[in-house]
Formats: structure tokens, C-alpha cells, sequence
């Protein structure tokens, strides 16, 4: 498949450059596979091997019959946890059903997800690992002067923003938190957390590797960005298992489902055994070249797509 293109809500229209400041993880997949990117309902001005359609979280409606006429092959890329779409009308449900069906086969996030596309009848499933490009970023920061816990998002169920608060809260280091569409406008008033501005990602990527220790008792898994973002600067990691980024790259920082108690002491851990710390530092550093570089990435897409 040597011409892929991306087709999604996002209004970018053909390739984007390896530098691009906004690189996700969905522009960094196109990168490694120097993929075109087209709006969804403009006609193809050319053929294509495979089309991937990121179907819009807040519109469902995708028709991809109507790329069919342009590509070879045409696949649907999960966009969030495998269940959100359970949140539509109960029309838009069968009919995201029906999209996935319909496709030649569907990507997802995580090996657990495999199953769930099976069962609701998708025929093939197919694991497209995140991705980052690190081309024009600044160079890790070594571990000596990192400090601080950076929480993994803010307070709503959605990222479980306090339990991440108070596993953090277990040892004497302060905390930071990013910035998300989901902030609550109170959550400026804890005195202990330091909110960060909204940042596009290559800013994001260049500031986190200042601190010491990840912390994201999120529940609503997906891309698993956080924690492979911070294991290119070698930063551990709490959260839970079931996230193919997190068991990958920060595989003694794995928790079972709500298990804060654990969470809790693999904190205390951390800070308390040096040797532990540089355990998981180093763990995190070189599995992220050993399953997250862009050449092991290019290497797994193979694997999958043969």
C-alpha cells in the first residue's frame, strides 16, 4: 500500500511537512507513511491503495461508500475509547455499526480493543500503534533536573483528573496540570496545582520534559499519548493497564482498574527508592526506541498490514 490518505473532520488538505507544529499522533502516522490528508465529503483528484476515514466524534454520519470509487482499500480508525460512540442517538449508533462493518478492516488503538471490534462484527481488526515525530523538537532533558508530578488531565470523569491529584498528593513534590477543553472553571482554585496554558503540541512536547513523574489514572482509554510522550523524555508513568502505550513503555507503573491503592505506592516508590526511579526512567527511554520510534512503528505497520 504505497498511497495512503488520511480522510477526517481536520480541514489539511494533501501532505504535512516532518516539522509540522501540530504533529498528533494522526499527522505523525501520515508522516511515517507519507500519506495525503482530505476533508471529509471533498471528492478524491486521485487514486489511492488505502483510504483510513477518522470518523468526527460530534458527526457520525460518514458515508465511505463514497470513497470506495478512489481506494483500493477503505478502513475506519477508531477515534477515542472504543465506546463512544454509545453516546449518539440510537440511530447514529447502528449506523457508526454499519460504517465499521462496511469498511475492509478497522484500525485500533490497543490490543484489547481488538476483541471488541470482532464482536460487533467487524471482520478485520488491526492495531496502528501511536506515534510521535520528534524531528525539530529540543533534546531530552536529563533526568537530574527533572522536577515536579505532572497530572495527566483535568478534573472530570473523563480524565479522572482527581484521582490522578491524589496519588500525586502522596509524596511532597508539586503538582502540574495541563490545560483540556474539559477544565472545570473551579479547578483554579486548588493552591497546590500549577495549570498549564494551552499549547500547541510541538510546545507541549519540548516543556514536559522537565519533570520528574507522570501520573494519569485515566480511564477512558484511547491513543495513550501522555504516556508515550513522557517516555521520550525518559519520565515514569503511573496508570492503568489496558493501554498498549503504558504496558509497553512503563510496564512496572501498571495498575489493575481503580486500584489507587497501588497507584499510591508505586508514587511513594518513585520517590523513595532512587535505584527504582532509574529503573523505570531508563525502562520508559529505551522501550520508547524499541516500539515507539518511527522505525519501529513503520516496522509493526507492516507486520499488520501484510
Amino acid at each position: 500500500m504505497n498511497k495512503v490518505v488520511f480522510i477526517s473532520e481536520n480541514p489539511v488538505q494533501g501532505k504535512v511537512p516532518r516539522d509540522f507544529e501540530n504533529a498528533r499522533t494522526e499527522f505523525s502516522w501520515s508522516i511515517a507513511l507519507d500519506a495525503d490528508w482530505l476533508p471529509i465529503g471533498q471528492t478524491p483528484t486521485k487514486e489511492y491503495d488505502l483510504g483510513i476515514v477518522i470518523v468526527p466524534k460530534t458527526n457520525p454520519n460518514v458515508n465511505i461508500d463514497l470513497y470506495k470509487n478512489f481506494c483500493v482499500n477503505i478502513s475506519v480508525m477508531q477515534e477515542g475509547p472504543h465506546w463512544y460512540f454509545q453516546d449518539y442517538s440510537v440511530e447514529k449508533q447502528f449506523h457508526y455499526i454499519n460504517t465499521l462493518r462496511s469498511a475492509d478492516w478497522v484500525y485500533c488503538h490497543n490490543e484489547y480493543d481488538v476483541d471488541y471490534y470482532r464482536g460487533i462484527g467487524c471482520r478485520d481488526v488491526r492495531v496502528m500503534r501511536s506515534l510521535m515525530i520528534p524531528d525539530g523538537l529540543d533534546s531530552q532533558v536529563d533526568k537530574k533536573d527533572k522536577q515536579g508530578i505532572l497530572l495527566g488531565g483535568n478534573f472530570t470523569s473523563w480524565y479522572s483528573g482527581i484521582d490522578s491529584y491524589l496519588v500525586a498528593s502522596e509524596v511532597e513534590d508539586k503538582k502540574y496540570c495541563p490545560s483540556m477543553g474539559r477544565r472545570q472553571k473551579d479547578e483554579n482554585l486548588l493552591p497546590d496545582v500549577e495549570f498549564l496554558p494551552y499549547m500547541n503540541w510541538r510546545e507541549w512536547i519540548n516543556h514536559i520534559g522537565q519533570y520528574k513523574v507522570g501520573v494519569h489514572m485515566m480511564r477512558t482509554h484511547a491513543a495513550g499519548t501522555f504516556a508515550m510522550n513522557l517516555a521520550y523524555h525518559g519520565i515514569p508513568v503511573i496508570s492503568y493497564y489496558g493501554l498498549d502505550t503504558q504496558e509497553k513503555l512503563h510496564p512496572d507503573l501498571c495498575v489493575p482498574p481503580h486500584d489507587m491503592r497501588l497507584a499510591c505506592r508505586l508514587m511513594n516508590k518513585l520517590y523513595n527508592d532512587e535505584d527504582f526511579y532509574n529503573h523505570c526512567s531508563k525502562t520508559a527511554y529505551h522501550n520508547f526506541e524499541k516500539y515507539y520510534s518511527e522505525e519501529a512503528w513503520l516496522k509493526n505497520w507492516k507486520k499488520e498490514n501484510k
